[in-house]
């Protein structure tokens, strides 16, 4: 029997279930898990606020495991083509299902959008078997984009990037960072700790991380970001303060425009998931200049702006990002791999958790205590 770790509903604690060996098909893989990061998103899941979720399910959207067994016939080959083997470390894009033939897809090239997907850990059942990664083993059906590692990076320091590397991928690309722009990054979660540093390689000549809590900042810092904003001890003010803050703090618009000789930023990306961050946003946004908004990825309530002040007059691009496709995967795995001299990903591991303790991983992710949680099966 296999053990993985079932969210029932909404609210409702974990459970450890066992499940039968699952009987491998034409063209699909079998897993052995080796770790599944614990994201925001899951966090979402438990409070019930992403439609169209198949309760039971077993959470875990990003993960990496070791080849165990190939179903019957011809093996199924990599996104280069290559046959896949047994004994093979390999992550695999979570989105399963897309059609490639409707609207989305073909005509706009916006697969994210196809209505067909599905998403390992998050609308697969677990009544249809091994189809998250909080479990020993992952069912991974034909047709799933697999993705092998590279020799040289280890499997925890991918996933110390987790799905915040592709999705941060897509927003900074979206972002058309230029060499010597200033970026400011609302937000020093995964998705924004990622952005900071892809931002860097894009050529930024300044990063500037607005967010928290401290241990977040701290790794903002420590991964080359060259200044830190922390939200709980500033306001959105946009006066420039002068002499003693008051009390509420510094106005972080104000702090950004004094860095950027009264500008803003030329490119800012929000990874908060608060609807205020967004017109904050704005006003952090130079005139003529770009603002990629990815963290909205579920609804949690309205926000308003002034439509002539904060776009029209200002002559703002704004940019939506919704999740990440398989060519984000593939580049964020050479991305990594290529830069683990450079940036050392796996200090953003706070701890590691077995199947027995992801509750305690989904409550520590939710209070933001810790930067980055693993579901290791086995870790005890």
């Amino acid at each position: 029997m296999i053990s993985a770790v079932v969210m029932t509903e909404p609210g409702a604690p974990l459970e450890v279930r066992s499940f039968d060996r699952p009987e491998l098909e034409p063209g699909s893989v079998l897993l052995r898990t080796l770790g599944s990061e614990v994201c925001g998103t899951d966090g979402h899941l438990w409070k019930g606020q992403l439609a169209g979720v198949p309760y039971p399910i077993i959470p875990g959207h990003v993960s990496v495991g070791r080849i165990s067994a190939l179903g019957p016939g011809e093996a199924p080959r990599d996104v280069d083509g290559v046959p896949l083997r047994v004994g093979q470390v390999v992550t695999f894009l979570d989105v399963y299902g897309t059609c490639g033939r409707c609207w989305y897809c073909t005509v706009a090239h916006a697969t994210t959008r196809c209505p067909e997907r599905k998403v390992y850990g998050v609308t697969l059942s677990a009544d249809d078997g091994l189809l998250g990664g909080w479990a020993e083993y992952i069912h991974l059906k034909p047709g799933v984009h697999v993705i092998p590692l590279p020799d040289e990076l280890d499997w925890r320091a991918f996933l110390s990037g987790g799905c915040g590397m592709p999705t941060a991928l897509h927003a900074v690309t979206l972002g058309e960072i230029g060499f010597g722009d200033t970026v400011v990054v609302q937000g020093a979660g995964p998705v924004g700790l990622c952005a900071a540093v892809l931002a860097q390689l894009r050529g930024a000549g300044r990063v500037i991380v607005i967010g928290g809590p401290e241990g977040r900042l701290a790794a903002a810092t420590r991964f080359g970001a060259d200044a830190v904003i922390d939200i709980g001890s500033t306001t959105p003010d946009e006066r420039s303060e002068m002499g003693v803050p008051p009390a509420g703090g510094w106005g972080r618009i104000a702090a950004v425009r004094d860095a950027t000789a009264g500008r803003g930023a030329d490119v800012t990306i929000e990874a908060t998931g608060v609807p205020s961050a967004v017109p904050e946003g704005m006003r952090l946004t130079r005139d003529a200049g770009r603002y990629v908004i990815v963290g909205q990825y579920t609804d949690a309530g309205d926000a308003t702006f002034n439509p002539h002040l904060d776009l029209n007059q200002k002559h703002l691009d704004v940019r939506g990002c919704w999740g990440s496709d398989v060519g984000h995967v593939y580049r964020a795995v050479q991305v990594m791999a290529r830069y683990g001299r450079i940036f050392p990903w796996t200090d953003l591991i706070t701890r590691e958790y077995g199947l027995a303790e992801a509750q305690a991983a989904l409550e520590d992710v939710a209070a933001q205590r810790v930067v980055k949680a693993l579901i290791v099966p086995g870790q005890e």
